[in-house]
């Protein structure tokens, strides 16, 4: 019992207090017994083995609440026809086509910051994704407001999310206390606004996005229709799956830029050389190295997806130690990202551990952001080309600095990263680099824009106070920079491991 109490309540020290290799640790979650699998290559032995260890257990059960049966939480049966048809959204070909948009969102959010601008960065990120991952999905069907709300419902939901996965009861979730009524009214208001953007499409021309791939097979297009559920429950699981894992990808490495200088230098100094204060096109991103290497260094470090759960649907044996079936197995990308046989050491940022050449000394299995096999997630390369555009972008024009203080710890919940990260935004001037033909020649000493923004968050003259904590919040989500073809920066070496038997 107590190995389950400290999950809850201290889940970063207790999974860096068990063996990183050799057994499976077995503890107890509530009044049930579950396995943590510790080891990279059992791991990937069950995420290969899908009939096996199926999609399950109360994380699960929980998140099915919320986004249905899409995608992330369905059964293994019914993933396969899902994946049928989300898949070629997906494809490296659209992913390439979404550079641009990425960088134009990128750029906007920066013409928002001005020189001592104290931004919250966790917002902003937040923002940044949540446009991009509506356009992507949804074209402009939602306008501002309703993408401001869409913000605002996601990060309830996702704050209230950990606790009902980890607590094995329902009865505290119904009584009406403050944190629960937000948290119902928050979900009430999200599904409505999925709801609502799905009519408005019904009654418009067909379009070229995930949306209108969805409404096509509702139609019976290509094959047996779908569900108006089943339409509903794929936006809410991609938008949330796809909007806020990406943003704590992105807070999470401007957090440790700001405090690696050596390795924010060597970006500032690629992007310069590589860009000249543009955001990158498509068939620049693999000239991004240094930058592919930040963004694959921060998946590693602070993985946003951290923690999940199988369910075994037959007696099994992992690792020598029999699991009978129905039982909940865990495994975590953060404990075998942080294992110093994998990974020499591990708490330290060194995203020179992706140059070429160096990856090979990565274990099987090892590295795992996005899961492997055919449950791997299916925006893995739009999420990395996603991240890697925003960090060119923004590190092109600007650095943010943390204020004075002590930066405050991650606090797990469903997902990890810096909720409550306030920055400081400071100019820095650009050297210009090539220019490509029909875009804007960039200027030598572009700086962060000192035009009109939003104001500060505190007036100029105050001093600044303490990062405030990370509030505790609750998905999920491998890769080598996005090339032209629109694959992941190489940088990123999550290793898929796909059965090809299709387990």
């Amino acid at each position: 019992m107590s190995h389950g109490i400290a999950l809850f309540r201290r889940p970063l020290d207790f999974l860096n207090s068990l063996p990183r290799r050799g057994d499976i640790v077995r503890i107890r979650l509530g009044p049930v017994p579950a396995w943590i699998v510790c080891h990279p290559e059992l791991v990937h032995r069950m995420l290969v083995d899908t009939r096996t260890f199926d999609k399950g257990g109360s994380q699960y059960d929980r998140l099915r609440t919320l986004m249905g049966d899409g995608l992330v939480t369905s059964r293994q049966e019914t993933h396969r026809r899902q994946r049928r048809l989300l898949q070629p959204r997906f494809h490296a070909t659209r992913v390439a086509a979404y550079t641009e948009l990425m960088g134009a969102e990128a750029a906007a959010l920066c013409d928002t910051w001005r020189p001592g601008q104290r931004v919250d960065v966790s917002a902003a990120t937040m923002a940044l994704t949540t446009r991009v991952t509506s356009r992507v999905l949804l074209s402009d069907t939602l306008d501002e407001a309703a993408a401001a709300e869409l913000r605002e419902c996601l990060s309830t939901v996702v704050r209230g999310l950990f606790v009902r996965t980890v607590v094995p009861l329902d009865a505290p979730f119904r009584v009406p206390l403050p944190a629960n009524r937000r948290y119902r009214d928050a979900l009430e208001r999200l599904h409505g606004l999925i709801d609502a953007a799905v009519a408005r499409r019904r009654a418009q021309a067909p379009r070229d996005d995930l949306l209108g791939t969805l409404l096509a097979a509702e139609r019976g297009q290509d094959g047996p229709a779908i569900t108006g559920q089943e339409v509903h429950d794929h936006l809410i699981t991609l938008l949330l799956t796809g909007v806020e894992t990406t943003a704590l990808l992105l807070a999470s490495l401007f957090s440790l830029l700001a405090r690696h200088p050596e390795a924010e230098r060597r970006v500032h100094e690629e992007v310069d050389t590589v860009l000249g204060g543009r955001a990158p096109t498509a068939a620049e991103l693999p000239l991004l190295v240094r930058t592919g290497n930040v963004v694959t260094e921060t998946l590693r470090h602070s993985p946003p997806g951290w923690l999940f759960t199988r369910v075994t649907t037959e007696e099994t044996e992992l690792g020598g130690c029999r699991i009978p079936r129905g039982a909940t197995v865990l495994y975590s990308p953060y404990l075998l990202h942080h294992d110093p046989a994998s990974f020499p050491e591990p708490e330290r940022f060194l995203p020179d551990r992706w140059l070429p050449g160096r990856t090979a000394a990565v274990p099987h299995g090892a590295m795992l952001p996005f899961a492997a096999g055919n449950r791997k997630c299916v925006g893995d390369a739009l999420a990395v080309a996603e991240a890697t555009v925003a960090v060119a972008t923004i590190a092109g024009r600007l650095r943010l600095r943390h204020p004075p203080g002590p930066v405050a710890p991650l606090r797990p919940a469903v997902t990890l990263g810096p909720r409550s990260l306030v920055m400081t935004c400071e100019p820095r001037p650009v050297r210009a680099g090539p220019s490509r033909p029909g875009a804007p020649q960039p200027g030598a000493g572009r700086t962060c824009p000192a035009a009109p923004g939003p104001a500060p968050l505190r007036p100029a003259s105050a001093e600044p106070p303490p990062l405030a904590p990370a509030s505790a919040g609750p998905t999920s989500p491998e890769p080598a920079p996005p090339g032209p073809s629109g694959t992941p920066p190489r940088s990123v070496r999550q290793q898929d491991h796909s059965d090809p038997k299709g387990r």
